[in-house]
């Protein structure tokens, strides 16, 4: 050994003891646990859903199955069939309102006529049912018969704004041509329920003037006085 050297120690020095630093451990576990918690609660919420959509189903075709039994239980071929006769009776009843009765007017035209005018022939013009026209030639006891037998006709609803001509007196009565219109709402087969069956249509007469005819007997221009419709004569100035 050299002199003036240090012998080598063989004691080891003292080392500073190494710095130990807590790791970010408690968050990352934090974090996992939150994850953990999501995930069982998208699983959850997604087996919910799931269910769900099951339980609607199988309500639905319940409900489903539910309405056809009930359909069934209506025999559709029997509401097909009582649809179409709706169908037709809506067609029909369409058709009758539209629908002129003749019978009607001659029913009408037999109540409003006195017993002393009586009437020769007769003119109906029906080309088209929205305009009816007559036209007749009568014999009427006198010209009161004739005035009297206008106010009759002029409140009758059928006969509508009767107008009288030619009017001259000849050795059987007083001879008149008639024009009027008739009204077709009051003849078609859906009003006829609602005419007058058999009115009796009276009047006054000027004060002092004979009655015409006798009750029971028979008008002198052939139609009775008590027949279907007809009217007893009135008291009428023979002119």
């Amino acid at each position: 050994m050299a002199e003036g050297a240090t012998p080598g120690a063989f004691i080891p020095h003292d080392t500073a003891a190494p710095v130990v630093r807590k790791s970010a451990g408690g968050l990352n576990d934090l974090f996992l646990l939150f994850g953990i918690v999501l995930l069982v609660a998208s699983v959850a919420l997604g087996a919910a859903v799931f269910l769900y959509s099951q339980y609607l189903h199988t309500e639905s075709a319940s409900k489903l199955e539910q309405l056809q039994r009930a359909k069934a239980a209506f025999e559709p071929s029997l509401i097909q069939q009582l649809t179409r006769l709706d169908d037709r009776m809506h067609a029909a009843d369409g058709l009758l309102s539209s629908h002129v009765a003749p019978s009607a007017f001659f029913a009408a035209l037999q109540s409003a006529t006195l017993a002393s005018v009586s009437f020769q022939s007769l003119d109906l013009q029906a080309s088209d049912p929205h305009h009816i026209t007559i036209k007749m030639q009568g014999i009427a006891q006198s010209v009161n018969s004739i005035a009297l037998q206008a106010d009759l006709f002029s409140k009758n609803g059928v006969i509508t704004s009767p107008i009288f001509s030619g009017i001259a007196r000849q050795p059987d009565g007083v001879h008149f041509n008639l024009a009027a219109i008739v009204n077709p709402n009051a003849i078609r087969y859906v009003s006829v329920g609602s005419l007058p069956q058999n009115p009796t249509p009276t009047s006054q007469a000027p004060a002092g003037a004979p009655a015409q005819g006798a009750s029971g007997g028979a008008s002198p221009f052939g139609i009775s006085e008590e027949g279907g419709g007809s009217a007893s004569a009135a008291p009428e100035t023979t002119q």
